[in-house]
């Protein structure tokens, strides 16, 4: 298991969404919480965890409640 603050590359990489992706999501405020420590963006796994764990579905046409 991945402990710490996740850079936005290691995130990508964690959630396999891309970079561009995670940044845009950020922008938009759909994606998962961040830090912002500076200019630094960086992610706490256990937010992503969180957020991934809210995505889950059982069917294609179910949807995602913002």
């Amino acid at each position: 298991m991945t402990s710490g603050n996740l850079t936005t590359e290691s995130a990508s990489t964690y959630t396999g969404l891309a970079a561009s992706t995670l940044e845009k999501m950020r922008l938009t405020g759909s994606g998962p919480q961040f830090l912002k420590l500076g200019r630094a963006v960086r992610y706490r796994v256990a937010d992503l965890d969180a957020w991934m764990a809210a995505r889950v579905v059982s069917s294609t046409s179910q949807s995602i409640a913002a």
